[in-house]
This record gives C-alpha cells, sequence and structure tokens, in this order.
C-alpha cells in the first residue's frame, strides 16, 4: 500500500471520524501526506472541529498501527479497498456520499459484475415472501444475475439463501464492521456468503453497527445495482429507502405484489402506484433489461 492508503486504512478505524472530516482532509490534501504530523489546530481549522474533538480524534489516529491493521486484514482475509482503487466500483463514486473505501471479503471480481439486482423486503417477512423469493431468484441466477442484498433477516437472508442454493452469486452490505455481523443469527448464512459470495462493508472489521448505518449501506446497496426488487414492505419500511435511492440514481424499481389485506403489502403497492413494474417471475425483470 502506497502512503495515502496507509493512511486512509488508518482514518476507517479511528472512531470519532466522520464521512465530512475524511472529505474535507482529501480535499485540503488528496494525498494525506500532512495527516501524520498536523496539529489539532490544523485539524481543526481543515474540518471545522473544536480543538479538544480534533486532539481526541488525532491521539486515536496517532495510536493505531498500520502494521497491525494490515496484518489484521490478511489473517481474516479481508480486503480494503479504497475509493481510488482499481476495484472499486465506478458505479459508487457517483454517489453523493460515496464510502471512502470498501472492507471485502469473498469474491471480489464480483464487483465489476453487470447485471446485479437487489432484492429487498421486511424483516418481519412471512412464508409468502419466502415462497416468492424461492420462485424468482433461480430464473435470475440461470442468467447470470448476481444477488445483493443487506444480511438482515427476513427478505434479506431468504434472498441470499436462495441464490447459494440456486449455485449463484450473492452480495451482502453490512452495517457495522466483520467482527460484529448483526443479526447473530445470520453468522452462518454470512460464512457461506464470504466463501461463496462476498460481503461489503464501509466500516473496520472493529466497528459495532449502529442504527444510522442500515439506511445508509442502503445507498450502496441500490448504487451496486441495475434493478431494486421489494418483496413484501410496510408502508414505513428500510425497503422504501432502498428503491428511492434507486430511483434518485436512475435504476429500476421492481415491486412483488402481495394480498390486499395484509400490512406488508402496502409499501409494495404504493411503488407499484408510483411505477415500480409488477413482478411474477423472474421473466418480467429479464425481459426489462432486454429492451434496455
Amino acid at each position: 500500500m502506497d502512503n495515502t492508503e496507509k493512511q486512509l486504512l488508518k482514518l476507517q478505524y479511528c472512531p470519532g471520524i466522520s464521512w465530512k472530516d475524511q472529505y474535507l482532509l482529501l480535499k485540503n490534501d488528496p494525498g494525506l501526506n500532512q495527516l501524520s504530523h498536523m496539529t489539532a489546530a490544523e485539524f481543526a481549522a481543515i474540518t471545522n472541529r473544536s480543538v479538544g474533538q480534533a486532539e481526541a480524534i488525532l491521539d486515536e489516529f496517532q495510536a493505531l498501527s498500520y502494521d497491525s491493521l494490515y496484518s489484521f486484514l490478511l489473517e481474516s482475509s479481508t480486503t480494503f479497498i479504497p475509493i481510488f482503487d482499481l476495484q472499486y466500483p465506478e458505479s459508487l463514486k457517483k454517489l453523493p456520499q460515496p464510502p471512502w473505501a470498501l472492507f471485502a471479503m469473498g469474491n471480489t471480481s464480483l464487483l465489476k459484475s453487470r447485471n446485479i439486482i437487489a432484492v429487498v423486503g421486511a424483516r418481519e417477512a412471512n412464508q409468502y415472501g419466502r415462497e416468492a423469493v424461492q420462485k424468482i431468484i433461480p430464473g435470475l441466477v440461470k442468467e447470470n444475475t448476481s444477488i445483493i442484498s443487506g444480511l438482515a433477516k427476513g427478505i434479506d437472508a431468504f434472498s441470499h439463501d436462495a441464490a447459494l442454493q440456486a449455485g449463484g452469486k450473492t452480495i451482502a452490505v453490512i452495517a457495522g464492521g466483520f467482527s460484529h455481523f448483526y443479526p447473530r443469527e445470520n453468522k452462518q448464512l454470512a460464512r457461506r456468503i464470504s466463501r461463496q459470495g462476498l460481503i461489503l462493508s464501509e466500516y473496520a472489521p472493529t466497528r459495532k453497527p449502529e442504527k444510522w448505518q442500515f439506511p445508509a449501506r442502503n445507498r450502496i446497496v441500490s448504487g451496486l445495482s441495475k434493478g431494486v426488487l421489494v418483496v413484501q414492505a410496510a408502508k414505513k419500511s428500510g425497503s422504501l429507502i432502498t428503491a428511492s435511492f434507486a430511483l434518485e440514481q436512475g435504476i429500476d424499481v421492481f415491486a412483488v405484489p402481495g394480498p390486499i389485506t395484509h400490512p406488508l403489502s402496502e409499501g409494495v403497492h404504493a411503488l407499484i402506484a408510483d411505477g415500480a413494474k409488477i413482478v411474477h417471475c423472474a421473466d418480467d425483470i429479464l425481459s426489462e433489461w432486454k429492451q434496455e
């Protein structure tokens, strides 16, 4: 790794550092050459932090050993992909707030896949949701489409599992770092994905998941996708956040209709009313893509 990558890696391990701090530091000094000998006053002037906050962040930064961090990544088979690396997906650079780096575990060549569809939906998904993804995903896998989701309970887990069962590739984008998979019940699934697919996080392995990271990771899920398929979603749902990111990014939104009597159909039917394409089988998605 060159000096810029080393400094950027260390920044990811600073608990106090924010996306905006890193943006301002890189804007001021794209090579991050000044960071290792920067004073708290200089850091504060660049980031608009108080000198006390700057001091605390710089203390954390100076205490980190690049060699130790890099050894840990090697031991845990984790790849560090900074924003200026050739492996970093071009589509993510177009986001309003692109991740400054990605941590990856598994097959990083999947980042270059042309056909990736996000499958998202309710954590409280029921048997209907499970059967819907089991019906649709094998047909997508057959046409070399990779499945991306967020490793949450419900539709996310059903989708990753259905892709693996069909012999396909799947990508999981998680909140927090690789040392803190959430929910714990999906740990086994995460191991399978790391062997047969790819797990991604914009957070260092030591970071515990926080509430705000869950909606934030949805921009990566939609940013890597050619389309987003929503299966079972309530009126106010994280899945609708992913769908709205997709619409902002000009990405196709698909939806599986549900029974009108069920609350988990409300969000999906609202998307259909807004123009999402109704999906009953894989061909409904594939035929749409063939027309483009």
